[in-house]
């Protein structure tokens, strides 16, 4: 793939047709076609297929869960070797340089999101001929479209801070030299304007699973409120959330990890993926509509008998010893989040089970929740998993309610009623309710969270919020490690500068 199709400016919008699918949001590649600003946004069907290429980037972010968990306590890196996955090594032991090619991709993809996003917003009232297309729902499409764009700002303000801010036009390869890094605070300004805008438009409940509602769009500004440290704010958006009664805590946790499991009673937000059109390019391995990450989460080298239910895969992003370590005796998250192959092998003997011990980094452990599972892919079967990100779930709503009523003055007793909900279903009992209130509530609010998204990609990204990343992590050196480096290319193509201490 030309790299330059991805980059921050110069981007060509690249419109796919739809199948019949298991998925709403699986595209054919190969039946993909480039089209002008005139040719397009002619009708009702156009503005609505335009509107699923839109989504397609959030499949193309699954590196970002990835470097979350790695670059906390919760994982390493893995591999086969010290040069195995280079980028996750460097983001792992913090030895970070402006070259980084996961770094980069996704800095892409984000802004690839944005520039179709941004396509939509130019010609929302008329398309390039100057006509006028209406259709009943068309606000609250518009309500998918800002709620996506606040999510690529998201991910490119909580990685990079200071960010290039453009929302009015897609842009061109003209437009690329000399814009500026906006302030974090105007991007944030932006994201909370565009979230607002969705809540506003969308509907509570989809027909399709898996398309943004009120919901998500609520939760995700509860979310960014909390990094803006805004918590009276946060606790006034989420409530909402928790008191509609529109989701629910499954009594099985690993089982909102399943196929089965996708778009649950728990699901407030996923990004969709299918194995229905498989992708085949090794050379933009996480551009089809696949998740990537889940073969890389993979035992090396395992194989099975009889109803062996998992597929092997390339042993990176490894849970941590002490990740599995903070997990109390009876906690169920511990054995999908830190999976034990070798407790797995001597418990189904039945199963024959052989695997390579994983060479590099080796922690024992597994990330149970996106294991790679026999007929969950086709096709090339390593890019084409069709296992959804968990992006945000009615637990993260309460933990995040949680936290702002606690960290802006309110009722400590509610904000214990909302976590020990978490911890009930965690453990099956009422038994291991947390009392504590003030700092110690807090710090406990901020433990649960690392207990109930571990492997979600979140745990990086709160303790840089929360203060606590030089405290944690080995290597991270205060005043540069909170961002990544803004990638090189993008610097001496656009003349933005870097990030502090790169």
């Amino acid at each position: 793939m030309n790299k330059r199709y991805i980059k921050l400016i110069g981007v060509v919008m690249l419109i796919t047709t739809l199948t019949a699918c298991k998925k709403w949001v699986e595209n054919n590649p190969h039946d993909s076609f480039v089209v002008t600003d005139l040719d397009y946004l002619k009708s009702e069907s156009d503005y609505r297929t335009m509107a699923i290429s839109v989504y397609s980037p959030l499949q193309w972010l699954n590196q970002e869960v990835v470097v979350g968990d790695i670059a906390s306590d919760n994982s390493v890196a893995g591999g086969e070797n010290a040069s195995d996955v280079l980028a996750l090594q460097q983001i792992d032991d913090f030895t970070l340089t402006p070259v980084n090619s996961t770094l980069e991709d996704l800095w892409r993809v984000a802004y690839e999101g944005i520039n179709r996003a941004n396509y939509l917003t130019q010609y929302k009232e008329k398309n390039k001929a100057g006509d006028i297309v209406n259709f009943n729902g068309k606000d609250a499409l518009y309500g998918e479209i800002t709620f996506l764009r606040a999510y690529y700002y998201f991910t490119l303000v909580k990685m990079w801070g200071d960010v290039p801010l453009f929302t009015e036009r897609r842009l061109g390869l003209e437009d690329l030299k000399g814009m500026p890094r906006s302030p974090k605070g105007e991007v944030y300004a932006q994201i909370e304007k565009d979230l607002n805008a969705a809540i506003a438009a969308l509907p509570a409940i989809q027909a399709q699973k898996g398309r943004v509602t009120k919901y998500a769009a609520q939760a995700l500004l509860g979310k960014v409120y909390l990094y803006e440290n805004k918590f009276s704010e946060a606790a006034t958006v989420l409530e909402p959330v928790i008191t509609s009664n529109a989701f629910s805590l499954v009594t099985d946790y690993a089982s909102i990890y399943l196929a089965t499991g996708e778009n649950g009673p728990e699901s407030v937000f996923e990004i969709q993926y299918t194995n229905g059109s498989p992708y085949y390019n090794w050379g933009g391995a996480t551009r089809g509509q696949g998740n990537y990450a889940v073969q890389q989460n993979g035992i090396r080298g395992l194989n099975g008998s009889g109803a062996m239910p998992y597929a092997a895969g390339w042993s990176t992003n490894l849970p941590s010893q002490d990740l599995a370590a903070a997990y109390s005796a009876g906690d169920q998250r511990k054995a999908i989040t830190a999976f034990d192959i070798e407790a797995y092998k001597t418990s189904h003997p039945e199963l024959n089970i052989t695997y390579q011990v994983a060479p590099f980094k080796n922690t024992g452990l597994y990330n149970g929740k996106y294991l790679p599972r026999k007929g969950e892919t086709s096709g090339q079967v390593e890019l084409n998993y069709l296992n959804n990100f968990r992006v945000l779930r009615y637990s993260e709503v309460l933990l995040m309610a949680a936290e702002a009523i606690n960290r802006s003055g309110g009722s400590d007793i509610k904000a214990q009623e909302y976590i020990n909900k978490v911890r009930a279903r965690a453990f099956g009992d009422d038994l291991h309710k947390v009392n504590a209130t003030g700092d110690a509530l807090k710090q406990a609010i901020w433990n649960e969270r690392r207990l109930e998204l571990a492997m979600d990609g979140d745990r990086f990204f709160d303790l840089v919020r929360t203060g606590q990343a030089a405290s944690k992590l080995q290597g991270f050196k205060t005043g540069k490690h909170e961002l990544f480096p803004i990638p090189q290319e993008e610097i001496n193509v656009s003349g933005i500068t870097q990030n502090p201490g790169y």
